[in-house]
């Protein structure tokens, strides 16, 4: 579901098929609407629903044991996508390619594309892939670090199948739209001829309002989905590693955790000496203005993190990985600190916090990186246009 964006994923569709309106686009969405990330229809405003005709479907796709095993042994696809094909969707899907006739249906993301044949039969569209992320890698990289041998094995296994999944999927839409240059190189290497265009995910900066009146420039945070393996693994690694480094120096500092849906056993992991966990808060504007450093310690994963680039637009000094901003060309200490071990991450955040004036010109120049590169009306033009050419 694009409504409420709340997190990283709601965030980047919703910026996505908003704007795309904005520049004057006809805009249809058919959602998914899950257990996991649940949306009352009360939540929706009329504003929201009418402008992007927003239409969804509940499909619970909640992982299940008999589910998992019974794909294991009858599916060639991974069981992460299979979830997302669901009957009651196809049905909806085709009732609106009939009552309309549509230039470009859009797949937000690989596991959608499982509805390409779909597509094909009901309607005449140019089908166009926005690939989120290299989903093979992110499953890769969190496999690295599982020390379950059952579990390793699994997602080993699951990492073949999206391979196979995407080596399905690959050309059967008719355009590829990557978020970034090295997720489009990938698709290429992957054996993509289809027409490519690098459309990175944009941010509304116009609903920014910074405030740094209750600013605590003690403080560290993190924004993010918590039910999302990455953020759970890279959390888990800072907190172990990093921020004891932190606070032996300055055990004043507070690292404040918040975000949706996490699990009890995180939860425990979050009652430590230093740590404020928040859970969900009601709103991330008051929340990102009331700290000052933003950890996104990201071991695994690709694509683009929108939730870095809302951070930077809010001006927040940000602490990540190589991982972490790979997609986004920042530069370390000018606009954002990046460093790839516990040591040096916990350092670089030291410097920040010791440096006012430092602190204060990465902060400017983050803000200042976000306007420049990633107005979100202004890609949704060029995204236009990409289309437009094409279906000529």
């Amino acid at each position: 579901m694009p409504y409420p964006p709340k997190d990283g994923g709601t965030i980047g569709i919703y910026n996505v098929v908003d704007s795309l309106a904005n520049v004057g686009n006809e805009i249809h969405v058919l959602a998914i609407n899950t257990p996991k990330h649940f949306v009352k229809e009360s939540e929706i405003p009329d504003e929201v629903r009418n402008k992007l005709h927003l239409q969804y479907v509940f499909i619970n796709t909640n992982l299940n044991i008999a589910g998992l095993l019974k794909n294991l042994f009858t599916s060639k696809l991974p069981y992460i996508a299979s979830r997302f094909y669901h009957k009651k969707f196809e049905t909806r899907l085709i009732e609106i390619l009939r009552q309309e006739s549509f230039d470009v249906v859009q797949l937000e993301g690989l596991y959608m594309a499982t509805y390409i044949e779909t597509i094909r039969k009901h309607s005449n569209a140019l089908i166009s892939l926005r690939a989120h992320n290299i989903e093979h890698e992110i499953w890769n990289r969190t496999s690295e670090s599982e020390g379950n041998i059952l579990k390793k094995w699994y997602i080993k296994h699951m990492v073949r199948r999206i391979l196979y999944l995407k080596k399905r999927v690959i050309n059967n839409y008719d355009l590829l739209v990557p978020v970034t240059n090295r997720d489009a190189e990938v698709y290429n290497k992957l054996g993509n001829n289809r027409p490519i265009k690098v459309i990175a995910a944009g941010f509304d900066t116009s609903k920014i309002n910074i405030d740094k009146r209750q600013l605590k420039r003690a403080s560290l945070f993190h924004l993010g989905a918590l039910d999302w393996l990455p953020n759970q693994e890279g959390l888990l690694w800072f907190i172990n590693q990093c921020l004891p480094i932190i606070r032996e120096n300055k055990p004043d500092i507070y690292f404040n955790i918040a975000g949706r849906n996490a699990p009890k056993w995180l939860e425990k992991k979050f009652e430590k000496e230093g740590i404020v966990y928040h859970g969900e808060v009601a709103s991330s504007a008051d929340f990102m203005n009331a700290h000052a450093v933003m950890v996104v310690p990201l071991l695994s994963g690709s694509g683009m993190r929108i939730k870095i680039i809302e951070g930077m637009a809010y001006g927040k000094v940000i602490a990540t990985t190589p991982v972490g901003t790979e997609g986004i060309p920042s530069t370390h200490r000018e606009n954002i600190l990046i460093a790839d071990n516990e040591f040096s991450f916990a350092k670089e955040i030291e410097k920040v916090l010791n440096d006012a004036t430092l602190f204060e010109t990465i902060s400017e120049n983050a803000h200042k990186f976000v306007n420049e590169n990633y107005n979100r009306d202004i890609i949704a033009q060029m995204q236009t246009e990409f289309y437009t050419k094409h279906c000529q």
